[in-house]
């Protein structure tokens, strides 16, 4: 680990890093020993704060007893909500703030992905099970009131999406990745897009829990994701 910190400070030609984070916890490493690892570089003065990436509500609070984390990574979006059952509740009751990845659900949310002719042939979103052909069939059904409430606001189905992860909370911020400007700048527009309660209302019924046919990452994924 101190030597991947390094690597980084050098790649980012800076003294020290605001944010570092896990990116999967080792299920063979205790978490205590990975954050004390991570402890020193705080005293070393190389990182100022700690966050975790897809960890379970246990490792939180096991994590945050060696150092405080202050923030968490991990999936959230209109159609995956898991988070809401414990993880987000662990992280609000322990002060960490939430950082949502894949909040446009991995470009489905911008409704601009109904079949799969629209992916290159080595798009890894087709070895994503949620993309598979049958299950995109039914998760297109999804994307209706997603696109009447961005209709009726000017705006786009992807900046609604994360005008609701935002409703979510102050504590909850999106994080959408993009490699083109002009996204970018649309998904930064989406603070000025303002849901009414009964838009988010509308939106959280029309994308329940469990909603979305067929899991946000293939089986063998799945087994490094909330340890």
């Amino acid at each position: 680990m101190p030597r991947a910190c390094d690597a980084s400070l050098k790649r980012f030609g800076v003294d020290v890093i605001d944010l570092y984070g896990l990116h999967r916890v080792d299920p063979a490493v205790p978490i205590e020993d990975t954050v004390g690892a991570m402890k020193k570089l705080i005293e070393q003065g190389k990182v100022r704060y700690l966050a975790l990436s897809e960890a379970g509500p246990q490792t939180i609070r096991r994590a945050h007893r060696v150092h405080p984390i202050s923030a968490l990574e991990t999936e959230y979006s209109l159609w995956s909500r898991d988070v809401e059952q414990e993880i987000l509740a662990t992280c609000r009751e322990l002060g960490i703030g939430y950082m949502a990845y894949s909040p446009l659900g991995r470009g489905f949310l911008t409704a601009t992905i109904k079949n799969l002719d629209l992916l290159l042939p080595k798009d890894r979103r087709r070895d994503h099970p949620r993309f598979d052909a049958e299950n995109l069939k039914c998760n297109v059904e999804l994307l209706k009131p997603l696109e009447e409430i961005a209709a009726a606001h000017r705006c786009t189905p992807a900046q609604v999406a994360l005008a609701w992860v935002l409703a979510q909370g102050k504590d909850v911020v999106p994080i959408p990745g993009t490699k083109r400007r002009g996204y970018l700048e649309q998904n930064a527009a989406a603070v000025d897009v303002q849901l009414s309660p009964d838009e988010i209302r509308r939106l959280s019924q029309a994308f329940p829990p469990g909603a979305a046919a067929g899991t946000r990452y293939p089986e063998k994924q799945l087994k490094a994701l909330g340890i």
